[in-house]
């Protein structure tokens, strides 16, 4: 078989905050082999993005840090990576396409330096032939007017022209792995369908694999191969996107689905919402951590967190799983 080409294990990661240490992601492991799609899904401060964060190297210490596990890429461990060897992953073998492309672009440089910066590092050009691969990338990702666009500051773009600056600067070394964190947050949804639609034809174009953050599962139904589903730092489902979709074993999950705005017949119902909030990480129940929310709870819910275990062709973290 195949070699996965990110392998995460256990991987656990805290932050120290006034109130005490918080673990915002909490014993996650899952593979993403070569030209795959994962999709990493969930509510707002489950540890997506932590997650991303983390296999770049880039959780800011202090207040955060890699508590335990493993993060290993092309076989290559990358947790307790000094600095300077971290640098040529990023970009070069792993690029991160940030939430917010405003505060992920310097606004006192213009596009093209930003760009030509990093494909120097990276691959040891002239300025010249940076510059001619920034071009060559500005157009690739679909921006009118590149020889004009390229010398333009950040503040100049629409939201949409940031967002396809930010993949192209992403791609212009060739990674294997993009780690994409809510490509589409802030968009309209022409914008956001144009981008995901470009992010398919360039990972296509490119060979490379893909991990998508997001909470949008209708993103998910049409990029990715299997989904991981997070909730309070757990992984509480593993599967394919069909499984994923025509038969979610976790009431959480299910929760997700159910929730998506839909026609329905006859008349217009209420949308169906999960009851409850997300608890509190830093007074988590002893129990299972959806426990307070679920519909189908029983007293030993509450009681132990239940494992990860194999049901049918994935994962699931549940003691009565659909």
């Amino acid at each position: 078989m195949t070699a996965p080409l990110l392998a995460v294990r256990n991987l656990a990661v805290e932050f120290r905050t006034e109130r005490g240490t918080v673990r915002a992601v909490d014993d996650v492991s899952f593979d993403i082999m070569p030209g795959e799609t994962l999709g990493i899904v969930g509510e707002s401060g489950c540890g997506k993005s932590v997650t991303a964060l983390a296999i770049l190297g880039l959780i800011p210490n202090p207040p955060g840090y890699i508590k335990s596990g493993s993060i290993k890429f092309n076989g290559r461990e990358l947790v307790g990576l000094p600095e300077r060897d971290y640098r040529r992953v990023r970009g070069g073998d792993i690029s991160m396409i940030f939430q917010e492309p405003m505060t992920a672009l310097n606004p006192v440089f213009r596009v093209g330096n930003q760009m030509v910066d990093v494909i120097r590092q990276h691959q040891k050009k002239s300025r010249r032939a940076a510059r001619a691969r920034a071009l060559e990338m500005l157009e690739i990702v679909g921006i009118p007017a590149p020889e004009r666009r390229i010398d333009e500051y950040p503040h100049q773009l629409s939201g949409g022209m940031r967002q396809r600056v930010m993949i192209a600067m992403a791609l212009s070394c060739g990674p294997s792995l993009l780690l994409a964190d809510e490509p589409t947050t802030a968009l309209d949804v022409t914008t956001q369908a144009q981008v995901m639609e470009e992010m398919k034809r360039l990972q296509n174009q490119f060979k490379m694999a893909v991990a998508l953050v997001t909470h949008d599962l209708g993103v998910i139904a049409e990029t990715c191969q299997k989904v991981v589903v997070m909730y309070c730092g757990k992984v509480i489902e593993f599967a394919t996107v069909e499984e994923i979709f025509t038969n979610p074993r976790h009431p959480y999950t299910a929760g997700l689905l159910e929730s998506i705005p839909k026609i329905r017949d006859k008349k217009i119902s209420e949308l169906p919402t999960i009851r409850g909030m997300v608890p509190d990480l830093l007074a988590l129940p002893p129990g299972c951590r959806f426990a307070d929310r679920c519909p189908k709870v029983q007293e030993h819910c509450t009681l132990a967190v239940p494992d990860l275990v194999d049901i049918g062709d994935g994962q699931v973290a549940c003691y009565l799983p659909n």
